[in-house]
């Protein structure tokens, strides 16, 4: 583990625990109103200290970290995973959606089973 830091900015503790892909996404996000430090909305130039609780939204995702080692530099995943602690809840299980087959060697699809097809793909009929 690289030597810890008191504290550090929300942006580049993002950056450097692999949370967002480049630094400018994750200052991108604090300015966005994405990203929580102990339920504050944070700018990218908040601090970040061990035992804070951030909450960032990235790439569609909520994700709820606890600080555990502050860092500034980059460095890999499996260092970067013990930086924190993943308190994000599971994703919902998403049901299996019904796929649509047609026989073997029947060819393409007519431009009426093409339809057929469409509203079952797409309007769920």
């Amino acid at each position: 583990m690289p030597p810890g830091l008191d504290s550090t900015r929300a942006d580049r503790w993002l950056w450097a625990v692999r949370l967002t892909k480049t630094r400018a996404e994750a200052a991108e996000a604090c300015r966005g109103g994405h990203v929580r430090v102990n339920d504050r909305t944070a700018k990218p130039a908040t601090s970040v200290n061990v035992g804070d609780t951030v909450r960032v939204r990235v790439h569609g995702t909520t994700r709820t970290v606890v600080v555990t080692h502050v860092i500034d530099k980059r460095v890999g995943a499996p260092l970067a995973v013990r930086c924190y602690t993943d308190h994000t809840p599971p994703a919902p299980a998403q049901p299996p959606q019904p796929v649509a087959r047609r026989a073997r060697g029947a060819g393409r699809p007519t431009k009426r089973e093409r339809r057929q097809l469409d509203r079952f793909r797409f309007h769920g009929e």
